[in-house]
């Protein structure tokens, strides 16, 4: 995913974090003058590679941790599938209104000090979730864990650009995304798996210690930051740069895109337990909690986005992402469970790759302050979630499974709308231009 930006001083990095480069990386940045950043071959680039890898495990585990458990909550606590997935929405809620505050911060105090505070809080939280008396108390909880969870996402890819050699920065980013899908998926499965077995309050113990191995973890590798130059933190300027970014029609369009898309996938993956686990399927929850194996799917199609989008353009590629969507969404409603899962593959593959065409387009769209542009998509990307996994919970709750994929439907709908807008402005530029040629 896109992050937005961040930043710290070098005294505040870990004082464990390795500080020398290796005889490698000064060989190489002799022979290119004063660039001493991280390149492959280097101890400190495998290290922050790794490190950010475990720092997106950490923080997708526990971002996710209730969503495979929502079922199991729902009988324990007698909750309707819409107060249960206040659990999931409460935390991407919390993430999203914390990321422009955790790009200001980081830009003052520091990538690595602000990532730890982030993890360490988080998972600090996380051992709290276990012993909430009731829904009230663990909605509270979730919000101020995804607003402490915020300051990776916020900062991750910043660290990256300033440490990493541009010629290795695409392989470490992908590295860094792969831990994000591994984290989205493992909170899932571990904390599923664990309360089907045990109760949803071992479900969320295990997320919170599989998180906390992975926040030390990367607490033990990160390297020190030593390009970071902090800046002072003004309220002013930052918000001069989100209003001219709101104000620009295709950035606003690509917002609108992320949104509508992550309404999507937090409908369904707030509902799919429900279903799998009630008739006509009955399927036990420990199985049921096995389907967000199908989120590997995005992993394949994210990198298959940017081939599509090279061959058919950006817009090509929204459309194809929006109808394997919503053709997803209908095959859903099928009876047959092998129909039902190759819906929800369907929806998977075209979620991700309508998510991955979107937030590229961000940066490439924005020409200045672009990790509060990449910021902002992460804030209507989160908000969506948290809009479609709640009303998307209510309509099941509602009429069922056909309720969860009208919402899904309703956003594709919408999705298309904006799309097909951009496509006539498009074109009317095109002949706008061509007019003014002639006429020239």
């Amino acid at each position: 995913m896109p992050p937005a930006s961040t930043g710290a001083s070098a005294a505040t990095e870990p004082t464990g974090a390795l500080t020398q480069s290796s005889p490698a990386t000064e060989t190489r940045s002799g022979a290119v003058g004063t660039d001493r950043r991280h390149r492959p071959g280097d101890r400190a680039f495998r290290r922050a590679n790794l490190a950010l890898f475990a720092a997106g495990v950490a923080t997708f585990v526990l971002l996710y941790s209730t969503q495979g458990l929502l079922p199991i909550l729902s009988a324990d606590l007698d909750l309707t599938p819409g107060q249960a997935s206040w659990t999931a929405s409460a935390a991407t809620l919390g993430l999203a209104l914390a990321l422009l505050p955790a790009s200001a911060l980081s830009d003052r105090y520091g990538r690595t000090a602000v990532m730890t505070a982030s993890m360490l809080a988080a998972s600090a939280l996380a051992l709290a979730l276990p012993f909430a008396p009731d829904l009230t108390t663990l909605v509270v909880l979730r919000v101020l864990q995804g607003a402490a969870l915020a300051g990776l996402p916020a900062t991750a890819m910043a660290y990256l650009a300033e440490e990493v050699h541009p010629s290795a920065l695409a392989s470490a980013m992908g590295l860094y995304v792969a831990g994000n899908s591994i984290g989205g998926m493992g909170g899932r499965l571990v904390s599923g798996w664990a309360g089907a077995a045990w109760g949803w309050r071992w479900g969320l113990a295990a997320s919170a210690a599989l998180a906390l191995l992975a926040a030390l973890a990367f607490r033990l590798l990160i390297p020190a930051a030593r390009h970071f130059r902090p800046a002072p933190v003004d309220a002013r300027a930052l918000a001069r740069t989100v209003g001219s970014h709101l104000r620009n029609p295709l950035l606003a369009r690509l917002y609108a895109l992320g949104m509508l898309f992550m309404a999507v996938f937090g409908a369904v993956y707030n509902t799919v337990g429900y279903r799998l686990t009630a008739e006509p399927f009955g399927l036990p929850q420990s199985l049921a909690a096995s389907i967000f194996v199908v989120y590997l799917v995005g992993t394949a199609t994210s990198a298959a986005a940017g081939r599509l989008a090279g061959r058919l353009g950006r817009r090509g590629a929204l459309y194809v992402a929006i109808g394997v969507t919503a053709a997803g969404l209908l095959l859903s409603l099928s009876e047959s469970l092998v129909g039902a899962l190759l819906g929800l593959v369907l929806i998977t593959g075209g979620f991700f790759a309508g998510h991955a065409t979107a937030s590229s387009s961000v940066g490439r769209t924005a020409t200045h302050g672009r990790a509060q542009a990449s910021a902002l998509y992460l804030i209507a990307y989160y908000l969506g979630n948290s809009l479609g996994g709640t009303v998307g919970a209510d309509a099941y709750h509602s009429v069922g499974w056909d309720g969860a994929a009208a919402v899904g439907l309703a956003a594709m709908t919408l999705a298309a709308g904006v799309t097909l807008y951009a496509t006539r402005q498009a074109v009317q530029a095109r002949r706008s231009m061509a007019v003014d040629t002639l006429r020239a």
